[in-house]
Parts: structure tokens; C-alpha cells; sequence
């Protein structure tokens, strides 16, 4: 069908994840956050591989590693060497799948082991990158690793601290990064021709549609809010309901809330999730007087994602006031929708349909490393089916099959690859 072996691709790919899979922070589960130990001994895995696949590899001040393959009659430390990018990340989240991210890191690693093999160069250089902040789980930030290498780094986030009061700063420091060195990681728009990243679906609707790969037309766009809901602490058998201002109950309506303004909008594809809350004191018999949680708010188009933040704050607010508590908001992280480019849409389709496959398009509602390198360069996303659409669980799950069909029409597209002239 393609002259590939597909099915030993797929098979050096769940290979390689389930070798990544077994580096975790946990004995029984995959847990894998940004620059702890465990993210270390992942990132210096993955440069291995890069180097058996003919790559030069380098880690920048986030701790990227990126493979180089160089183009065809490439000086050896040359500048500015326009480069095709193809990337995703090996950070997870807790309890994970041993799929998202490290899929698209591998399909890189064996995309270029393929051309090693042949002996083949291109008329651009091909860098494999492997991101470590994609999930944000342990800091207040999401994608900083990529948005560094785009350019967009915000100094601030290096204050931002984990559950732990260990600053992005310090947790750079110990992990042997210099934060001063990274307004170097940035690359330049004349070397980023695009980037390209392969992912599982995270979703049903390749499944649904029978449909091994897909092609992505836009990610949508996202806040990350943290609310901090405030009240008075009372004994438990003491302060009569009439009376109490707890700052749980405060904030469980506001929760419903969000649900209810997501409901109302499935025009824009609108998700709310609060998957993290902390109460205070904490104890059993003390009426909670401090609650943080954080929204994750999204829609596939900007202007209904900022109506919904804003009417979901002032219903909080009169929410908080009904029960004589207070409210306060931090948004920490907005990332915009963002659109693939349509002729690398067009690539991606044309080298899974030469698998003789259909390319169905499709919306991402993850966020993706994508999201803040078209702050650099044009960008786009093939996905992959997954096992009943479930990611973020030890239950994800992609086939032997549709891995390596994944790596074999990224392997076409490389082939084919073409930028449009600039001007």
C-alpha cells in the first residue's frame, strides 16, 4: 500500500512508549511532571534515541531536547539552517497514559530513523522536538517550554510555584538549567519553516467514523482561572446554617455554574472542567473558610470563551455575596484558538490519503505545544484514533496499526514536503 512496513513501525513505536511509560515519579502509575527526576531520565531516553537515529542533539534552557537531521549538504554548525519542526511533549499528567505527547515524540524519532536508513537527505533540516511543560500539572504555567523556543516566554511565570513553594526558577536551577540563557532558545522565524505534531485524538470521533488518522483545523482556545473563594471558619455543631459563610458550599454553586454557562453555548464547543480544589483548614469538624479551584474553560472560537469568563465571574460574585463570602479571580493562562495552517492541512491529508486512507478533519479541544509555536511559525496536527476516545487515563490506548500508519504518512509528508515561497 505504501512500501512501508507499517506494522513494524507501529511496533517499534509501542516499543518505545512502553519503555518511556515505565519512567514515573509512582510504582503503579505514570506520573511524569515537569523537571523532576523522573522528566530528566525521560528527556535523556528520548536524546538517545535521536542520536541512534542519525540526529545531533542539544537541550535548551526549558529542558527541550531537539534532534537535528541535518539537510542535504549542510555545513556541521551552520546558522539559521531552515528547518522543518515536528514535536509534542513527554511530560504527563497524574495517573496518565503512556500515549499523549510521547506519541508524537516517537513518530518524529522513527520518521527520521527511516530516512537514516535510506540514506536520504532533504533541502531542509528536520528537528525532532521533545517539550517537557504541555500539561502544566506542577507549575501555573502550560506550554512555557515551547512558547520559549517560540519567542513568548513571559519572565513571570518563572515566580509561579508548585504545591510544594518550589518557584519555576528554583525548579529550573535544580534540574541544571540557566534561566538566564532563555531568551536563547528562541528560534527564528527564518529557520522555522512549520511545525508539525502528531497526537492521539484524546476524543471519539476518528473512532467513531472508523477513521485511523485525522487531520486538525484548529485547537481550541482556553483559560486556566484560579478562584479563591473566602469565608469564615465556625465549629461544625455550633454555627446554625442560617449563619454560616462557608466558602465550600460558595463554591460548589459556582462550579454548577460554570457547567450551566458551558451548557448554554454548543455552538462554540464550550467545555468547563474544575478538577482541582483545595479546602482550608481542612478539617472535619470546621466550617471551610478558604477554597482555591481552578477553571478550565474552552471553546473553539475567542469571543463566546471571553463572554462565558466574564459572565461566569459575575455570577460567582453574586454567588460568594448570597452567602456572605468573598471571591477573587486569577487568570493565569489564556491561550487564544488557534488555526492550523491550511497547506500543511493539505499536506497532512494528501500523505494519509497516499496510505490509501481517508483524512477526515477535525477540531482539537486539547490544547497542544501548537498553540504557542504559531507564535513562531505556521503550524498543523495529525490525530490518531484512540481506544474509545479516552486520554489523560491509564485506560488510553492506540494500536499497533494506527501508530504505525501515523509514522508512515508523516514519513510521506517529509517526503513531500514543500514551504511556500516567502516574501
Amino acid at each position: 500500500m505504501s512500501g512501508l512496513d507499517i506494522d513494524r513501525l507501529g511496533r517499534r513505536a509501542e516499543a518505545m512508549l512502553e519503555e518511556l511509560a515505565a519512567i514515573s515519579e509512582e510504582p503503579d502509575r505514570l506520573t511524569r511532571r515537569y523537571l523532576t527526576p523522573e522528566h530528566k531520565r525521560a528527556a535523556h531516553l528520548v536524546a538517545q534515541w535521536m542520536a541512534e537515529a542519525g540526529m545531533t542533539t542539544a537541550e535548551d534552557a526549558l529542558g527541550t531536547i531537539r534532534g537535528h537531521y541535518p539537510m542535504a549538504g549542510e555545513t556541521p554548525g551552520a546558522n539559521a539552517v531552515p528547518r522543518l519542526l515536528i514535536g509534542s511533549h513527554i511530560d504527563t499528567v497524574i495517573n496518565a497514559g503512556k500515549y499523549d505527547g510521547m506519541l508524537g515524540v516517537v513518530c518524529g524519532i522513527l520518521a527520521v530513523e527511516h530516512f537514516r536508513d535510506a540514506e536520504r537527505r532533504m533541502p531542509f533540516a528536520v528537528d525532532v522536538l521533545a517539550f517537557g511543560d504541555e500539561e502544566g500539572v506542577r507549575f501555573p504555567t502550560v506550554l512555557s517550554s515551547s512558547a520559549a523556543l517560540a519567542g513568548t516566554f513571559d519572565p513571570a511565570w518563572l515566580d509561579g510555584k508548585d504545591r510544594d513553594g518550589v518557584t519555576l526558577d528554583a525548579a529550573m536551577r535544580d534540574y541544571g538549567l540557566d534561566p538566564a540563557a532563555i531568551p536563547a532558545a528562541a528560534m527564528s522565524r527564518d529557520e522555522a519553516l512549520a511545525y508539525v505534531e502528531i497526537h492521539i485524538e484524546q476524543g471519539p470521533v476518528l473512532e467513531h467514523g472508523d477513521k485511523p488518522l485525522g487531520v486538525v483545523t484548529s485547537i481550541a482556545g482556553q483559560f486556566r482561572t484560579r478562584v479563591t473563594v473566602s469565608g469564615m471558619a465556625g465549629h461544625a455543631g455550633t454555627v446554625p446554617m442560617p449563619l454560616r459563610q462557608d466558602a465550600l458550599l460558595a463554591a460548589a454553586e459556582m462550579t454548577l455554574a460554570a457547567e450551566q454557562i458551558a451548557k448554554a453555548h454548543p455552538e462554540a464547543a464550550m467545555v468547563a472542567t474544575v478538577g482541582q480544589i483545595s479546602v482550608k483548614p481542612g478539617a472535619i469538624n470546621v466550617i471551610p473558610d478558604r477554597v482555591e479551584f481552578v477553571l478550565d474553560l474552552r471553546a473553539a472560537s475567542d469571543a463566546p470563551r471571553h463572554a462565558a469568563l466574564q459572565s461566569f465571574t459575575a455570577r460567582a460574585e453574586a454567588l460568594a455575596a448570597a452567602r456572605g463570602c468573598s471571591v477573587a479571580f486569577e487568570t493565569y493562562h489564556d491561550c487564544p484558538t488557534a488555526g492550523c495552517a491550511p497547506w500543511l492541512q493539505d499536506g497532512l491529508g494528501r500523505s494519509i490519503e497516499n496510505l490509501g486512507l481517508a483524512a477526515p478533519r477535525l477540531v482539537s479541544g486539547a490544547g497542544h505545544d501548537g498553540q504557542a509555536m504559531a507564535g513562531l511559525t505556521d503550524f498543523a496536527m495529525m490525530f490518531v484514533r484512540c481506544n474509545g476516545g479516552i486520554s489523560h487515563n491509564p485506560l488510553e490506548f492506540s494500536t499497533v496499526a494506527d501508530m504505525g500508519a501515523a509514522v508512515a504518512a508523516l514519513i510521506r509528508f517529509i517526503e513531500d514536503f514543500t514551504p511556500p515561497a516567502r516574501s
